[in-house]
């Protein structure tokens, strides 16, 4: 059956999470580059260390090059947003063309550069609040539980309903812009504090003036969404990216662990999406800007793109 079999691109914190979730119930391929990562999923699965402490390991399947694949009906993006075009090349080569990708990623543009490889048609876009952290190859620890939120798409019942028998809490929505602008607004406010200041994320609430930005990168976020038509259950931000960090204390952000790495950051996704919308519509977006500046020249080696 289609929904027996799912494709993970990516081999990260979130790739790696989903694929030990899924394990049980599907046949897992997990497809990428980073090559220690795969040798090590190959080897011996994903290793998850739930929120209790306690390690299991899942095996999976590991793809190394997608042309060797059967048809791929039911795919999940879960790559850096600097990875989407890579991605999207490598999807392009194995999806069925009755298939589709679902895109859990950070930031704003992802859906666009999938849509250009394999068509409209064959991605959709989805947003997740579980949490997850990247100890080293094939190796994460859960970091935090919540809804996985997906727009209507015939397409998509099969891999809804895997994801559903995994444990994954799926909620259907009409309009995903809300969710889309309230996660980048978390992620504006929390990932690059973390990752300038070496954090994990409850460090932001004891520190006055590392909450005092991230509250006002959030305020700004929600402030160009607003000048966009998207309407908010709240205008005021505050509360709900306080109760994430405070939920999520101790998890060390994407964007830490990828400065503690060495690796790209999805800052231009992020504060350099927010920047670039608020230029357009003429909307404020100083600290925003300066973090995605900040964040910039702290990896001024990985030749981000100019602003």
């Amino acid at each position: 059956m289609e929904e027996e079999h799912v494709l993970i691109v990516g081999t990260g914190a979130m790739a790696c999470l989903f694929a030990a979730r899924l394990a049980p119930h599907v046949q897992v391929t997990m497809l990428g580059t980073w090559e220690a990562g795969l040798d090590a999923l190959q080897d011996q699965g994903v290793r998850l260390i739930e929120l209790d402490g306690s390690e299991v390991n899942y095996p999976v399947e590991v793809g190394f090059d997608p042309e060797q694949f059967p048809p791929i009906h039911s795919a999940l993006v879960l790559v850096k947003s600097w990875q989407t075009t890579r991605a999207a090349e490598q999807l392009k080569r194995c999806l069925s063309p009755q298939g589709i990708a679902l895109t859990l990623q950070n930031g704003l543009g992802n859906l666009e550069k999938i849509q250009k490889e394999v068509g409209p048609e064959r991605v959709a876009l989805g947003v997740t609040t579980m949490g997850a952290t990247l100890l080293g190859p094939g190796h994460v620890r859960l970091g935090g539980i919540g809804p996985t939120y997906i727009v209507h798409n015939d397409r998509l019942a099969p891999l809804e309903g895997v994801l559903h028998r995994a444990g994954f809490e799926m909620r259907t929505v009409e309009d995903l812009d809300r969710l889309i602008w309230g996660k980048l607004a978390i992620n504006a406010g929390i990932n690059p504090l973390t990752a300038l200041l070496h954090v994990p994320n409850g460090e932001l609430l004891k520190r006055p003036d590392a909450r005092h930005l991230m509250v006002a990168a959030a305020r700004e976020t929600v402030s160009v969404a607003t000048a966009k038509g998207i309407t908010f259950v709240t205008e005021d931000p505050e509360s709900q990216i306080v109760q994430v960090a405070w939920k999520t204390a101790q998890n060390h952000s994407s964007m830490f662990q990828d400065v503690l790495r060495g690796a790209p950051t999805e800052i231009e996704v992020i504060c350099g999406a927010i920047v670039k919308e608020g230029r357009q519509l003429h909307v404020p977006t100083p600290v925003n800007e300066t973090l995605w500046r900040l964040v910039r020249a702290l990896v001024h080696k990985q030749g981000e793109m100019e602003g």
